[in-house]
């Protein structure tokens, strides 16, 4: 079995993460929330699945100094958020990371697909 690859990783953890505690992370600025081009020429909107990643990329990523990370909620994003970026024909960037804030792509129905996917752990008791 080969080695899950740095992005699949995150992906993965992204998923575990957010299905666990509910909560996700974006940035902002008072223009809004960026949208980076990928080498593909595609728009993506970056989200994390803590607020110490997203403030590790803030800290690290020239490009993202400048701005805010913004908490979000995972059911408001999964039903209101993701299926307005599908219809922007916008992409979703999970867990980026390193000195150029990058990773894996997906479409907003690729994302719902894998939330649905996801199982919830039942807490104890």
């Amino acid at each position: 079995m080969e080695p899950m690859s740095q992005s699949a990783a995150q992906a993965a953890a992204f998923l575990r993460d957010v299905t666990r505690t509910g909560r996700l992370w974006t940035v902002r600025d008072a223009d809004g929330y960026p949208a980076p081009m990928n080498s593909q020429g595609q728009r993506s909107q970056p989200f994390w699945s803590t607020e110490a990643r997203v403030r590790r990329i803030i800290k690290t990523v020239p490009a993202y100094s400048t701005l805010d990370p913004e908490e979000l909620d995972l059911a408001r994003w999964r039903d209101r958020w993701l299926p307005s970026l599908q219809q922007d024909g916008m992409l979703i960037g999970l867990n980026w990371t390193g000195p150029r804030a990058k990773g894996y792509d997906f479409t907003p129905n690729e994302v719902i697909a894998r939330l649905n996917a996801t199982t919830v752990p039942t807490p104890p008791g």
